[in-house]
């Protein structure tokens, strides 16, 4: 310490008497855990019909928009289709 920082610190333990007067410290960290992101797959079976009602109904609802999902896939049965959205996910 420098000498005024000293003797400023010796009156205030002399005013203070034996009393510690370094405040406390808390090893608590403020850090809140970091949120995680996981991979969370929607697919959407059926006809071209449903699926593409489907999707424009979730895009109505605010859930996913439109362009969110893959273009219709082949599921290798008649008349059935598929499409993809992959979301990341928040977890803790």
């Amino acid at each position: 310490m420098a000498q005024s920082e000293n003797s400023a610190h010796s009156q205030l333990e002399q005013y203070l008497g034996s009393k510690n007067l370094n405040p406390p410290t808390f090893n608590q960290s403020t850090e809140r855990p970091s949120p995680k992101r996981e991979p969370l797959k929607h697919i959407l079976m059926g006809s071209a019909k449903v699926v593409i009602s489907t999707i424009h109904h979730l895009q109505v609802i605010g859930y996913a928009s439109v362009g969110d999902w893959s273009p219709l896939l082949p599921t290798g049965n008649a008349d059935e289709v598929m499409s993809i959205l992959i979301r990341q996910i928040l977890t803790q």
